[in-house]
């Protein structure tokens, strides 16, 4: 229900990618089976839980469990490690949690949303003995809004909504609303060396990516 690059040397994801529109919004419990992901090659350190025990970061989900609740395997699909950073807590139940819910929002309005978060920075880092976790110093997100299910990429134009935020993973910003995080695509492609919308029109792309959102409405 989503696609990761994972990351063997900083033992988590570079990012996740996933669709969100209401086919895959429901009541499945939250079971938190958090646990390794079996599909790592062979070789490769398999990321456990307790190798966050005591850590005072939180098992971060890049595809959220609440974006994948329609049934019970897909949202035990988000609880694999290879899904997970190390966020801190005011961060991940803060201004991202509050996203989350925003993109859901949106989700239950009608729209589709195309959607890849990951994290950047490597000053710091988890883990028991010769095990290191990178804890990236701040995670990030570009959305992409589409008016309704089924369009494409050829539907994206210069008038179509692209969210970009760029957040500081530490504490102290719990109550910080996530729109103060805002920045243009562009930033974030400097930042972390990717490339987003290339199968959007290269002019379209452009125009998308030099702006910053700045719509103010509020989903409840």
């Amino acid at each position: 229900p989503y696609v990761t690059s994972y990351n063997r040397s900083k033992n988590t994801p570079n990012w996740s990618s996933w669709q969100l529109n209401k086919s895959w919004l429901g009541n499945s419990p939250r079971r938190n089976d958090f646990r390794p992901d079996p599909t790592l090659p062979k070789g490769w350190y398999q990321v456990r839980s307790n190798d966050y025990n005591n850590s005072g970061f939180d098992r971060g989900h890049l595809t959220p469990a609440a974006d994948r609740d329609n049934t019970p395997k897909n949202i035990s699909a988000t609880f694999l490690m290879t899904n997970i950073v190390p966020q801190a807590p005011d961060n991940n139940q803060g201004p991202w949690a509050q996203l989350e819910n925003y993109s859901r929002g949106l989700a239950e309005q009608g729209k589709e949303l195309y959607i890849i978060a990951g994290g950047y920075g490597n000053t710091r880092s988890i883990g028991k003995g010769n095990v290191k976790i990178t804890v990236p110093d701040r995670v990030w997100k570009v959305i992409v809004v589409m008016d309704k299910p089924g369009l494409t990429a050829n539907d994206v134009n210069a008038n179509t909504r692209v969210i970009a935020i760029d957040m500081p993973n530490q504490q102290g910003i719990k109550e910080t609303d996530w729109r103060k995080y805002r920045v243009s695509v562009d930033l974030i492609e400097e930042r972390t060396g990717y490339n987003f919308l290339t199968n959007v029109p290269d002019v379209t792309q452009v125009r998308l990516e030099e702006k910053v959102d700045k719509v103010i409405e509020r989903v409840k």
